[in-house]
């Protein structure tokens, strides 16, 4: 099969989309070996091919990237028109993979998306009006036209059945795997005392001032370093003593991160799976994750969970994971194999063989 995957989100700075896009590549480049083509597109800025080029380096996949202005009003106005078809731009192919940032029309092959979360749906207000507008059509867009929907967790599977109507016959829950650069082997940072860390794009559903509210309530003489870029909406007050804002990081860094944390805490009030969980367990790390159910299957039976709106047990969960460290690395470091981008590309490809099947 001729696969082209659109790489779009990658010519932004990698949060959890692209990484997941990055991954899924990498396993499929693995997997594939000569039976398929991998082709990489992306029409996108020029800074974005650049981006786009860097975060590839290495994978072993065909690179089509067209740079032009306003990309994004141009990826819009062209999913809304519905013409000309994607293989008026890329040839032939047998299987079109689209991201969350357009929904090309094309004349024929297997049509497939990855859906992530439904969280401009379900709590607009977390969200800006531009994502809402445009993942609010993808998603419809793809409920109605898709072979193959692929989420990332099996909560995002029933949402979007439930929410958008989608058969269930063309779901497939493909988990996201972990950067085998997240790990316990390595160099571990050193922020002048031991740490709390959480990691997460600086945005309301984030939920950091509550982890902030609960961070005041330790005993134990621990820093709170967040990692995460500036997001969208009122951002959380950060400065505080003992609170150490880190910005984005690149993923050597935050390897080196998680590896040297105490505790590994995520409060998020809702995930669509929850990537630093299990990335933090690679890492041997103990958790502390909300309890809200969309992060069931990122924690598994390995995390300690703590309603994300209590700050009192947010703290109680961090200072039991302290004393419960080895137990929970060894939890943690079990429940994290499960998730490999190898069988993330294996359950993605045979969702095209079969969707491919049934067109036939």
């Amino acid at each position: 099969m001729r696969i082209v995957y659109d790489v779009t989100p990658l010519s932004h700075p990698r949060t959890g989309v692209g990484n997941y896009a990055r991954g899924l590549l990498r396993g499929l480049a693995a997997v594939a070996g000569d039976e398929h083509e991998l082709v990489a597109w992306a029409p996108t800025s020029p800074e974005g091919v650049r981006l786009v080029r860097d975060a590839l380096a290495g994978i072993p996949v065909e690179l089509h990237l067209q740079a032009f202005p306003f990309a994004h009003a141009a990826r819009t106005a062209w999913s809304r028109a519905g013409r000309p078809g994607a293989e008026r731009f890329l040839g032939a192919f047998d299987v079109l993979h689209f991201s969350d940032w357009m929904y090309p029309p094309q004349r024929a092959g297997v049509r497939a998306t990855t859906v992530y979360d439904l969280v401009p749906l379900r709590f607009p207000q977390w969200t800006e009006r531009r994502t809402r507008a445009m993942h609010g059509a993808k998603y419809r867009n793809a409920a109605r036209t898709c072979d193959v929907v692929y989420t990332d967790s099996a909560y995002t599977a029933r949402d979007f059945a439930e929410r958008l109507g989608a058969p269930s016959e063309r779901l497939r829950v493909a988990h996201p795997g972990v950067d085998p650069r997240f790990c316990v082997d390595g160099e571990e940072a050193r922020l002048g005392r031991p740490y709390v860390l959480t990691v997460a794009t600086l945005e309301p559903r984030k939920n950091l001032e509550t982890l902030v509210a609960a961070y005041r309530l330790l005993a134990a003489d621990l820093a709170l370093a967040v990692a995460g870029g500036a997001g969208w909406g009122p951002q959380p007050t950060l400065v505080a003593e003992g609170v150490v804002a880190l910005g984005f990081v690149p993923d050597d860094e935050l390897a080196r991160l998680y590896r040297g944390a105490a505790v590994f805490v995520f409060p998020s009030r809702f995930e669509g799976f929850g990537m630093p969980v299990v990335e933090a367990m690679a890492s041997g790390v103990p958790c502390v994750v909300s309890s809200h159910p969309s992060l069931d299957e990122a924690s598994g039976d390995a995390a300690l969970r703590a309603d994300p709106d209590d700050p009192t047990a947010i703290a109680r969960a961090v200072e039991q994971a302290l004393t419960e460290r080895d137990v929970l690395v060894t939890r943690g470091l079990a429940h994290a194999r499960r998730f490999t981008w190898e069988a993330t590309a294996k359950t993605v490809l045979a969702g095209y063989a079969e969707a491919a099947a049934r067109a036939s």
